[in-house]
């Protein structure tokens, strides 16, 4: 049975009650999420409660809020002014909601599709992006998860290099697949535009229409820029539709690319601190 894909939810959960009864009125599809599934809305923790009482049918990859919570909870950050996490941190069962949320992988490749937050770097196919996700994988899951958080953020490396290693190497790989939006002719990331596909200064262009990209071959479903809004080409599934702005929460079946859409209420006025 195709899976039907989810963008963003940022703890909008009165959206999704709505959408899944929508586009899967029985219960039995397989449901990808595209990340972020908390922080900004309204209600972080009936969000993520939610999604993980799905179960096996639920399919969550990382996205940069979901690793927001893990450092806060880790002590790697502090909480930032917009942040609507405070009911999810004081909750009775946080704990094993965040061992829950630390298990999900950042990607992931079924039905003929890659499934990611953000994105991957051109130079990667997308087996590559699968199994360098595994590696912070396998650290976020270990009993010293929180060390990595604490050296997680930063924007650099900004090009990919095989020859990477340690912290550096799994940055890399974690701000490409939750964060990338823009890359330059050499592939290097660029964190300076978080506008859409046509706000690129000159020499950027968005990481999937990067020439030579080798994960083309591909489809790959991502949320993360809510400023692209739904994209719908046989080679990419953009789904981050701006709930959390009083935009739309969408869903997409993949086999025919039938779109489902709720409407939002408006949880954050767009501006400054817009993603």
């Amino acid at each position: 049975m195709s899976p039907i894909a989810i963008g963003d939810l940022q703890g909008c959960d009165a959206p999704l009650e709505a959408l899944l009864a929508a586009c899967d009125p029985d219960g039995a599809r397989p449901l990808w999420f595209a990340g972020d599934l908390v922080n900004r809305g309204p209600d972080s923790l009936a969000a993520l409660r939610r999604v993980r009482a799905l179960g096996e049918r639920a399919t969550t990859v990382l996205g940069n809020h979901d690793l927001h919570l893990l450092a806060v909870v880790a002590g790697a950050r502090a909480a930032s002014r917009s942040d609507t996490l405070g009911p999810l941190l004081a909750a009775a069962d946080r704990d094993a909601l965040v061992d829950w949320l630390r298990a999900r992988p950042l990607a992931h490749l079924a039905d003929g599709h890659l499934l990611v937050h953000a994105g991957v770097f051109p130079a990667w196919t997308a087996e590559q992006a699968v199994d360098l996700a595994a590696e912070v994988g396998a650290v976020l899951r270990g009993a010293h998860w929180g060390d990595f958080l604490h050296t997680m953020y930063g924007n650099w490396p900004d090009r990919w290099d095989d020859a990477l290693t340690g912290d550096d190497r799994l940055r890399a790989i974690v701000n490409a697949l939750t964060r990338i939006r823009f890359v330059d002719a050499t592939g290097r990331m660029d964190f300076s535009v978080k506008e859409g596909a046509g706000a690129a200064p000159p020499g950027l262009v968005p990481w999937f229409d990067a020439p030579g990209r080798r994960s083309a071959g591909t489809p790959i479903v991502f949320g993360h820029w809510s400023t692209l809004g739904l994209v719908l080409r046989p080679d990419l599934v953009a789904l981050d539709t701006g709930c959390v702005w009083g935009g739309a929460l969408t869903a997409v079946r993949l086999t025919d690319r039938r779109v489902f859409q709720v409407r939002c209420p408006q949880a954050r006025a767009p501006g400054r601190e817009r993603p």
